[in-house]
C-alpha cells in the first residue's frame, strides 16, 4: 500500500506544489512590476478591475497572489471599494486557466516539454553571461526569457504530478476507501464540498485539490457530481490565505478578505441545490470526466462573478476604501 498509495499521493503533491511555486514565481519575475502597475491602473470601475484581474491571474497562475495585492493596495488606501470587489471576481474567473489546460489532457508532453524548456534556460542563462554589460537592453531581455522558460517548466512539473496522483486510482478502488465515501456523498453533496473546503484550507491550493480530483475522476474513481462538489468545497477553502494575510491589516484590507470570502460562500450556498445540473451542464461541454469538472468550475466562477458584478456599483461602494 506505502508504494501503491501513500508514495505516489505524497510525491504526486509535493510536485505539484513546487510546479505550482516554480511558475507562479517565474511568471512574477517575467512580468511581475509591469503587471502590478498596470493592475493599480486598471481598476477604477468594478468591471474594469474584474478584466484587469481575470488577466494578472491566468498570467501569474495564482489568485491568491493577486487577493494578497489588492489587499495591499486596499491598505495603502489606493483602491476604491468597488475596485477591490472587482478584482476578487477577477481572481475567480482567472484562476480557472491552470486546471482547463490540465484538462486538454497534454500530460503525454510534460517531459518532453520539461526537457525542451530547461535546455532553453540553460541556453538563455549561458548567453546572458556572454553578452557586454553595454548591452543592457539584450542582457534584460535574456534574462526575461529565463523566467518564461522556468515557467514552462513549472507546468511541465504541474502535468508530471498529475500523471503520478492519477496512478492510485486502482488502488484506491481496490480498498473500497472512495466507494465508502462514494456512498455517503450519494447521500449529501455536502460532503463532497466539506472534503474540498478542508483540502484546500490545509494545502492553500485549490488548484492542487480540483487537479486531485480530475485525475481520480479520469481514473474512473471518482464520480464527476462528487468532483463538481469538491469543487465548490475549494472556493471557499482558498479564502483562508486571504484571511491569513488580513491578519493586522487595516479595515480596508479586512474588507477584501472578508468580501472574497463572503462571495464565494454567497456562490457555493447558491449551486449547491444545483450541483446535479451543473455536472450536467459541463458534461455537455466535455469529452471525459477530468473536463468535465475543469469545465464546472469554470461555469461556477464565470456565472457567480457576473451575477454579483451588478452589486458593486451600488452608490455605497464609490467612497474610496479608507486605512
Amino acid at each position: 500500500m506505502l508504494s501503491s498509495l501513500w508514495f505516489p499521493v505524497c510525491y504526486g503533491l509535493v510536485l505539484f506544489l513546487f510546479g505550482m511555486k516554480v511558475m507562479e514565481v517565474a511568471l512574477q519575475r517575467w512580468a511581475g512590476p509591469l503587471l502590478h502597475k498596470w493592475l493599480h491602473n486598471a481598476t477604477s470601475t468594478p468591471i474594469k478591475g474584474m478584466i484587469a484581474s481575470t488577466v494578472v491571474t491566468a498570467l501569474l497562475q495564482s489568485s491568491t497572489a493577486v487577493t494578497v495585492l489588492a489587499i495591499g493596495f486596499a491598505n495603502a488606501g489606493l483602491l476604491s471599494l468597488a475596485g477591490t470587489l472587482g478584482v476578487i471576481l477577477g481572481t475567480n474567473i482567472g484562476t480557472t486557466v491552470t486546471t482547463e489546460l490540465i484538462s486538454l489532457q497534454i500530460g503525454q508532453a510534460a517531459m518532453p516539454l520539461l526537457v525542451l524548456s530547461l535546455m532553453l534556460w540553460v541556453g538563455a542563462v549561458i548567453a546572458s553571461e556572454r553578452v557586454p554589460s553595454s548591452s543592457d537592453n539584450i542582457k534584460n531581455q535574456l534574462v526575461r526569457g529565463q523566467f518564461l522558460c522556468l515557467a514552462i517548466a513549472g507546468f511541465s512539473l504541474v502535468l508530471l504530478a498529475i500523471q503520478i496522483m492519477q496512478s492510485i486510482g486502482p488502488t484506491l478502488q481496490t480498498l473500497g476507501l472512495f466507494q465508502w465515501f462514494v456512498d455517503h456523498a450519494s447521500q449529501s453533496v455536502l460532503w463532497g464540498i466539506a472534503a474540498g473546503m478542508l483540502l484546500t484550507a490545509l494545502m492553500h491550493s485549490g488548484t492542487a485539490v480540483i487537479a486531485m480530483a480530475m485525475g481520480l475522476a479520469a481514473s474512473a474513481s471518482l464520480p464527476p457530481v462528487i468532483g463538481v462538489a469538491i469543487v465548490l468545497g475549494s472556493n471557499v477553502g482558498t479564502c483562508v490565505t486571504a484571511l491569513i494575510a488580513a491578519i493586522g491589516s487595516s479595515r480596508a484590507g479586512r474588507f477584501v478578505a472578508w468580501s472574497h470570502m463572503g462571495l464565494n460562500v454567497g456562490g457555493v450556498l447558491l449551486f449547491t441545490p444545483m450541483i446535479s445540473g451543473l455536472t450536467t451542464v459541463s458534461g455537455w461541454l466535455a469529452a471525459d470526466p477530468a473536463g468535465q469538472i475543469a469545465h464546472a468550475q469554470t461555469l461556477f466562477n464565470i456565472v457567480c462573478s457576473l451575477i454579483a458584478l451588478p452589486l458593486c456599483y451600488l452608490p455605497f461602494w464609490s467612497k474610496r476604501a479608507q486605512t
